[in-house]
């Protein structure tokens, strides 16, 4: 198969540290994946305050003048077509892309919790910013808040988890990140249904004000966690890094994970210039996957469903509580189906899954593309019966649950355990920059795409998701089981890959280090 062999360790023995999954490192690892909630809330939130006519008659008046026109002579594709609109969805990503930079230097000089704290004290402020909000302004500073929020989390929540979970069970619980981003959006989306009902007219501003209650969680339960090993070794705690190795482990005897971890310290402070070493050509593997897996990430198109749903069900004839309920089936659908991540990665694999998804996704875009197309044609304008919108939400639904159980966790997974510790917090960057780029540009160009190519949009997205197919199934090996500080066995192994990296005679790195240096202990 084009995605290589089973990874083992160096000299071809497959490398299993000692130790167990303890109920220690199971909390640790569900309390820091709590903060998938403020980016899950705010792509849940976005799009459904967006559909409410209160708050569109107040910030975005010529949207609310469309979507009250004759339905029969309005082009349906164009109603929410608003470069302020989009501004206002699109500006949070951008601020993400910023703080990402800023945040690969905290978690690496401070650690991933400090990056952590930072991200929800961010967002907290922002959230409250949003929630008194009187004109566009004061939205879009709140937004930008929330974006630094965003860029930070990003950059330490999926970092703490790859570390601090054991090699088999490391897939599923990162995924707890992308479970939690889900039940954000979900909870967002039931948040919005009831807002909308408050008659006095001020239910945005309570769906704006409670992502206070996300970024609440988020922090607090950062201020209660430990630090990882890796990151306790890479400032030169070696003593709390053993401590903590066999506290999240369960046993005494940590010295061959200990080993690999200060290997892998040293080899990092030798880099003085994260940014330029990455760039080494025994990074590439590694640098291209962190650029074109958050790349297809957002080119599968799942953010411009989440945040537009309801606009987009409102768009074909659901009204306004009809499309905020169909938000809501489609965010349950997604939380339900990150399960099946949970439960199959670390036995099926991230390839299997990542392929599987891709099809079914192709299927489903290009299905809604032809519902669509039948349904308004070229020209945006008649309408479409209860039926087959609801076959509409059924596509939209299964799509959801393909990228639920493949690109959505993956995404986030794969980028945060294949890099070694000493250009970790750069890849990360780069990672959630590209991931942010992405959707700061999908989502200001999403409505006006939707505008000029009709329902070829959906066909365009289904483009892009048969070439990240292929490209999944040519050039990316499978990760599951290996040892984080192990990783770069699997390149070495692959099919092309083997091509481009050097051999590990070249680059040894478990070099004898002398126990007296820089503080490390003897276990």
């Amino acid at each position: 198969m084009a995605g290589g062999s089973i990874p083992v360790g160096p000299g071809g023995v497959a490398k299993d540290y000692s130790g167990k999954v303890t109920s220690f490192v199971v909390f640790t690892c569900i309390i820091a994946a709590t903060g998938g909630l403020i980016f899950g809330y705010d792509i849940g939130i976005s799009g459904g305050v967006t559909s409410m006519d209160v708050f569109l008659e107040k910030f975005f008046p010529s949207v609310y003048r469309k979507m009250h026109q004759n339905a029969a002579s309005t082009n349906q594709y164009c109603k929410f077509d608003s470069q302020l609109l989009t501004m206002f969805t699109s500006s949070l990503y951008l601020a993400g892309l910023v703080a990402s930079f800023f945040a690969s230097s905290v978690t690496r000089m401070f650690g991933r919790k400090a990056s952590m704290i930072s991200g929800g004290l961010t967002f907290l402020v922002g959230a409250a910013i949003n929630g008194a909000a009187m004109n566009l302004a004061m939205l879009i500073i709140g937004r930008i808040l929330l974006g630094f929020g965003v860029g930070f989390a990003n950059q330490s929540v999926p970092l703490y988890l790859a570390e601090m979970a054991p090699a088999k069970l490391r897939g599923a619980l990162n995924i707890g990140f992308q479970l939690f981003i889900t039940i954000g959006i979900l909870s967002a989306n039931l948040v919005n249904y009831g807002t909308n009902k408050i008659a006095d007219g001020y239910g945005w501003r309570v769906s704006l004000g409670l992502a206070a209650v996300p970024a609440i969680i988020m922090t607090t339960g950062a201020l209660f966690l430990p630090e990882t090993p890796n990151s306790l070794v890479e400032r030169n705690k070696h003593e709390a890094a053993v401590a903590m190795l066999r506290k999240v482990r369960g046993v005494d005897d940590v010295s061959e994970e200990y080993a690999d971890l200060v290997a892998a310290s040293e080899a990092s402070k030798k880099v003085e210039h994260p940014w330029a070493n990455i760039t080494k050509r025994k990074y590439r593997p590694q640098l291209i996957m962190a650029i074109m897996i958050p790349f297809f990430q957002q080119l599968t198109g799942i953010n411009t469903i989440m945040f537009y749903a309801p606009v987009i069900f409102k768009t074909v004839g659901l009204g306004s509580n009809a499309s905020l309920v169909s938000a809501v089936i489609s965010g349950g659908v997604n939380v339900v189906a990150t399960f099946v991540s949970i439960f199959t990665v670390d036995k099926y694999g991230r390839r299997a899954l990542l392929l599987e998804g891709g099809v079914q996704m192709f299927v489903c875009q290009v299905a809604v593309a032809v519902l669509l197309g039948v349904k308004f044609g070229v020209s945006g304008t008649g309408s479409m019966s209860t039926g087959d919108a609801w076959l509409l939400l059924f596509f939209i639904c299964a799509y959801v649950a393909a990228f639920a159980w493949s690109w959505g966790p993956l995404g986030w997974l794969i980028p945060s355990e294949i890099f070694p510790l000493e250009i970790r917090s750069a890849g990360q960057c780069i990672n959630v920059a590209v991931n942010l780029l992405l959707t700061f540009f999908v989502a200001q160009v999403f409505m006006a795409m939707l505008c000029k190519f009709k329902f070829g949009f959906f066909f365009f997205f289904a483009g892009w998701v048969l070439i990240m197919t292929v490209f999944i199934y040519l050039l990316l090996p499978e990760t599951k089981n290996v040892p984080i500080e192990e990783m770069s066995t699997v390149w070495r192994r692959h099919w092309f890959w083997k091509r481009v990296v050097p051999a590990a005679d070249d680059e040894e790195k478990h070099d004898n280090i002398d126990g007296s240096k820089n503080g490390v202990v003897n276990v």
